[in-house]
């Protein structure tokens, strides 16, 4: 050792931390591997789900089956027809579809609750039958009439409803849309939605609080949750603008809204219903499941 040269020393020193560098690199490889085979199980605070029709390149059953690995607990806004395939991949449908007239035809034309009210006290006992919860509704256009004759209209439809949903425990729920990509939608701010339920009285009906609509409309998103929350039984995320993936490209935090969300007691679901933009579409949802899992 008392002979050593500098050059062997030197080498000896360059081997030693090239060794060490090659051991960190396969360390890193290794916890990194790990990470995408294995990946941290989701906390639980927040119930997953996803509207299918974002994703529409995917066979339904093969959706449900990346949706469980991710740890989606369901996927929505399918009709009837579709339930079953959700529920034998052990996952649910959230907020169920397939009764009304479509967005723009709803209960604001006292000329359409006949048909309306027909519709639904078909599908309701359906969705019980099913075992689910949720089933969506809509104002429709304002067609010229104030807040009030809008109140007025939907409630008087609705209550036609509510002793068929109260028997069968299901909760008829109307989405907060925008009225500038939906022109001339009336459920168009939470607080209106909020006078509807009230109106209607009954536990029943409720609202399906969009955030990316009422991002829109009036902002605020975080003291609406904490002021309005009693009345929704559904939540749907969405990127702003663009309706986009719910990161750092948008203007929204979803990490403080979904633990506002949390923090509320709320027990519904939380739907993710952006549109992916990244070529890897799977790879877009997990990130924003991520984003959610406060």
């Amino acid at each position: 050792m008392k002979n050593i040269s500098r050059r062997t020393a030197l080498k000896t020193v360059l081997a030693g931390g090239a060794a060490m560098a090659v051991s960190g690199m396969e360390a890193a490889t290794t916890v990194k591997k790990k990470k995408v085979e294995t990946p941290e199980p989701l906390k639980g605070n927040i119930r997953h789900s996803v509207s299918k029709w974002c994703f529409g390149d995917y066979e339904l059953g093969e959706f449900c089956e990346i949706c469980k690995k991710i740890g989606i607990e369901s996927v929505e806004l399918l009709d009837p027809k579709d339930w079953p395939v959700v529920q034998q991949h052990g996952l649910t449908v959230a907020m169920a579809q397939g009764a009304g007239l479509g967005i723009d035809r709803g209960f604001n034309d006292p000329n359409l609750h006949d048909e309306l009210v027909a519709s639904y006290e078909k599908v309701i006992p359906m969705v019980a039958e099913a075992g689910l919860t949720n089933l969506i509704c809509f104002s429709g256009r304002r067609n010229g009439v104030t807040d009030l004759q809008g109140w007025e209209n939907c409630a008087k439809g609705l209550k036609r409803l509510m002793p068929t949903a109260e028997k069968y425990k299901v909760v008829l729920t109307m989405e907060l849309l925008n009225s500038v990509g939906h022109k001339d939608y009336l459920c168009d701010h939470t607080v209106w939605g909020a006078e509807l339920c009230r109106r209607v009285g009954s536990p029943n009906f409720k609202l399906l609080y969009d955030i990316y609509h009422m991002q829109i409309m009036e902002g605020n998103i975080i003291e609406h949750i904490q002021k309005y929350h009693e009345y929704f039984s559904h939540i749907h995320t969405g990127g702003n603008p663009g309706r986009a993936e719910i990161d750092e490209t948008q203007e929204l935090y979803y990490p403080a809204i979904m633990r506002a969300i949390v923090e509320t007691g709320y027990k519904g679901f939380v739907g993710q219903e952006f549109v992916p933009r990244q070529a890897d579409k799977i790879a877009s949802l997990e990130k924003c499941i991520r984003i959610c899992d406060v």
